[in-house]
């Protein structure tokens, strides 16, 4: 098994497992294999909609959607493990200012010179890691309101922005109440973004696509 620190490797150790191995009842729509996201087109990586986790993290996952069950909820995942190359696509994409074909979806109030330097892309993502998820609350299959969508670059975003409605507020809450329950930890800047605390991997990168 060939792993380098800090670098990527396209080789996928055996730990990595489809989260619905584990917990079949989680909704998955991985925005990234369709034209549906931020780029506006289908991303580098992602040959089929797939949630792959290293395996602590598929269980943890399976923790979570085992406690919301009772209470008539559950988790609606938009990405999983996200290969470097699709990162490395983010970041082209980011450079390209002709591109502004997802603005008023996804940056209405940021200029996109600014993506890199308010943190809404970087170089180097956590889901390459394995540990990572962005995901979201369902109710008889909708989504619970959370004031912005996922992958919506503005400060509304950010888990606890005073501008969000009381509602939007207490539903960001029950996610990360039940996300980190199980293990898991808040990014502050993304309502949606969670990392497994203790990852297997917290230094390495990975570039296998997702088939």
């Amino acid at each position: 098994m060939l792993l380098l620190l800090g670098c990527a490797t396209t080789v996928r150790s055996p730990d990595w497992i489809d989260v619905h191995e584990l917990a079949p009842g989680i909704e998955t729509e991985i925005r990234y294999a369709t034209p549906s996201n931020f780029v506006g087109d289908v991303i580098d990586g992602y040959h089929t909609p797939r949630c792959v986790l290293v395996e602590p993290a598929a269980r943890a996952l399976a923790c979570v959607q085992r406690s919301l069950e009772p209470q008539g909820l559950g988790l609606r995942v938009y990405d999983c493990y996200r290969p470097q190359r699709a990162v490395d696509y983010f970041a082209r994409w980011a450079e390209d200012l002709s591109d502004q074909r997802t603005k008023p979806t996804y940056y209405p109030h940021v200029d996109k010179t600014e993506l890199f330097k308010d943190g809404y892309i970087a170089r180097r993502s956590g889901h390459s890691r394995g540990s990572t998820v962005d995901l979201t609350l369902v109710a008889g299959g909708m989504p619970l309101e959370m004031a912005t969508p996922f992958d919506f670059f503005d400060p509304a975003s950010h888990t606890d922005s005073p501008s969000i409605s009381d509602n939007a507020r207490r539903n960001r809450t029950r996610l990360r109440v039940a996300m980190e329950a199980c293990g898991f930890e808040n990014l502050p800047e993304e309502w949606w973004h969670y990392t497994l605390r203790d990852e297997p991997y917290p230094d390495r990168y990975f570039d296998f696509p997702v088939e």
